[in-house]
């Protein structure tokens, strides 16, 4: 790794304490059919507060993220803020753009300010704890509670959104704070962007059940999944009308191997999954990336060459070779905090090239 890389990552891991979000990068998307008769109270359906990723909105009284990197943010006054939640979950919150504050196992009503803020006007995002594999926490937002008199303000939303879709590196695990440290949300939030993170620990591209994998135990694959507002066995069906994606980064096949993928069933699986993602995005770029580890690389180049040639010309590989090493490492598959900060210094300004289109 050069010195100018080195300290650019010095400086992104140096400004993970800092880094949550500011007034100016509040963002949003996915609110509810229905709409409050009380904009300003805190409860799930207030129009102030934005719900950034698959939310399921069905029941108005609780809202309830799906994938990873799903969060909320709001602007209110007063002095306090807490959360209503349902049942047991850990969370991660910021208050005015200061450092994520984590609260492990809490429920009911949740304070977020034991010491109270100063009056005025401020800012808050929480993000939970991904509900997957051996966690079993219940993820659910029923409100915010306010000081007598205080309310929500508007939230600014950013018009632009960034989609992720990928494996236990794109949620993020191994780094210090799981999706708040992973390199989509640094992307989203340098670029300033609503960012998504459709993502599983272990998922592949290709779904297999225990019969067809090697390893006798099943995967989720994104080329099915991709379209569901969970990873949940089951889930609904995601309404894309609720946003639509300007640019979506894939990120898969780490895993398929251990699960006895061949070349050929990959590149089909890739090439189906490309097409689907430009059925739900028309105009979205699409940006292949090269496993960090250069699995399927070859399979991942024919894919893209051949929904180019079929016409798809918003369909990008992504060389990712050298932007991982082993300093940037976990193990030897997961980044840690600066493995993910060096993945974003790379993206970002490709990322960017391409919302400006």
């Amino acid at each position: 790794m050069s010195l100018l890389r080195r300290s650019v990552v010095a400086l992104a891991v140096a400004a993970l304490a800092i880094m949550p979000a500011s007034p100016a990068l509040a963002t949003g998307t996915a609110t509810s059919a229905a709409t409050s008769t009380n904009t300003g109270d805190g409860s799930p359906t207030d129009r102030n507060i934005s719900f950034v990723g698959r939310w399921d909105t069905t029941d108005p009284t609780a809202y309830v993220p799906g994938w990873a990197g799903a969060y909320l943010r709001t602007s209110f006054t007063g002095t306090t803020v807490k959360l209503q939640q349902r049942g047991t979950i850990s969370l991660y919150y910021s208050i005015d753009g200061g450092a994520y504050t984590y609260l492990s196992n809490v429920s009911g009503t949740v304070d977020l300010t034991p010491t109270p803020l100063e009056s005025g006007r401020h800012t808050l995002t929480v993000s939970y704890r991904i509900v997957a594999g051996s966690y079993h926490g219940d993820a659910v937002f029923q409100g915010l509670v306010l000081d007598e008199g205080a309310r929500t303000l508007p939230t600014r939303t950013p018009r632009q959104v960034v989609e992720f879709l990928g494996d236990s590196i794109t949620v993020g695990q191994t780094s210090s704070q799981v999706a708040l440290t992973s390199y989509p949300w640094l992307v989203g939030e340098q670029l300033g962007v609503r960012h998504t993170q459709i993502a599983q620990g272990g998922a592949c591209l290709r779904e297999l059940t225990a019969q067809e994998s090697i390893r006798g135990i099943g995967c989720v694959g994104l080329e099915q999944r991709f379209t569901a507002s969970s990873a949940v066995d089951g889930a609904p069906t995601w309404d894309f009308r609720r946003y639509q994606a300007d640019v979506v980064v894939i990120n898969l096949g780490t895993n398929d191997t251990s699960h006895g993928v061949v070349g050929a069933d990959f590149q089909a699986g890739y090439e189906n999954l490309l097409t689907n993602v430009r059925e739900k995005y028309p105009h979205a770029t699409i940006l292949a990336l090269r496993t960090f580890i250069g699995r399927w690389e070859t399979e991942t180049q024919a894919a893209v060459a051949a929904r180019r040639t079929a016409g798809d010309r918003r369909v990008v590989y992504v060389d990712t070779t050298g932007w991982l090493t082993a300093e940037g490492l976990n193990d030897l598959v997961h980044p840690n905090d600066a493995g993910h900060a060096g993945i974003a210094t790379e993206l970002t300004p490709i990322v960017a090239r391409y919302l400006r289109h």
